[in-house]
């Protein structure tokens, strides 16, 4: 179950942990200066965002991939406690050489195992490195339009007003899996309908995201963020389904995984 993509095109957003998380950081990290005495650090470390660098990740990188990419997420995360935590200590390079150089050590090695997952299947994408290096955002300091990626979601700060349009009038379809079902046995019933409301609650959260991330990353953000995501999900329930029923019955369905893909109605 594989989707062709074209590749996307490079964007400069910068990867933040969380708008809320950025307050409550810069909020801690002033209480922590006050009590040293030190001069407020900075808000927080910003990295560049590699999901549009990507190219379409082929179903038997996916898995890997979305792990890595929360990884990087981690990481950051890590980052930024490690700010907080170490606020008024050091010589001026310290978060450098403390958690920035460490931080860009860590990201590279992550962005190389992507590049090697996607390689194993395909075309392994090319200058990931150049977004292993990360930045401190300053106090006072504007970012740019940003991105908060997860392996599976991504909130941006800026949407262009025609975008906006199509993803807001732009709803998730995805295939009917019940009409393929034989008799469902009572053993097996219960787990069947529980599949079947996951079903329907993937393709909800699908949805939500698909509004709130709308007029982000480049022409295959909603596959690769969203869509994508969905169909492995999609793909693990309709699994589940078959092996209840299997379990309890040799009348076990097949072919359900043409059922996971889903796209935009």
């Amino acid at each position: 179950m594989t989707r062709a993509h074209e590749m996307p095109r490079r964007g400069n957003r910068l990867l933040v942990v969380g708008l809320v998380g950025a307050a409550a950081l810069t909020s801690a990290m002033a209480v922590a200066a006050l009590a040293t005495g030190a001069e407020p650090v900075a808000a927080g470390v910003v990295c560049p965002n590699p999901v549009d660098e990507l190219p379409a990740i082929p179903a038997g990188a996916r898995i890997q991939v979305e792990r890595e990419l929360s990884a990087l997420d981690q990481q950051v995360a890590e980052a930024n406690e490690r700010l907080v935590s170490t606020a008024g200590q050091g010589g001026p390079n310290f978060a450098q050489n403390a958690i920035l150089g460490p931080l860009r050590d860590k990201r590279a090695a992550t962005l190389e195992r992507i590049a090697i997952a996607i390689g194993r299947e395909a075309d392994r994408p090319e200058g990931l490195e150049q977004f292993a290096t990360c930045a401190l955002l300053g106090e006072g300091e504007q970012p740019a339009p940003t991105t908060t990626t997860t392996a599976r979601e991504t909130t941006s700060t800026t949407a262009a007003p025609e975008q906006e349009q199509d993803d807001v009038a732009a709803r998730i379809a995805c295939p009917d899996p019940t009409g393929a079902l034989p008799a469902v046995p009572q053993a097996a019933r219960a787990e069947v309908e529980r599949e079947l409301a996951n079903l329907d609650r993937q393709v909800e959260e699908a949805n939500e995201r698909l509004v709130s991330t709308r007029g982000q990353g480049g022409p295959n953000f909603v596959d690769n963020a969203i869509l994508g995501p969905l169909e492995s999900k999609r793909a693990a329930a309709l699994d589940r389904i078959e092996i209840a029923i299997g379990r309890v019955s040799d009348q076990r369905p097949g072919e359900l995984e043409s059922f996971a893909e889903c796209s935009l109605g």
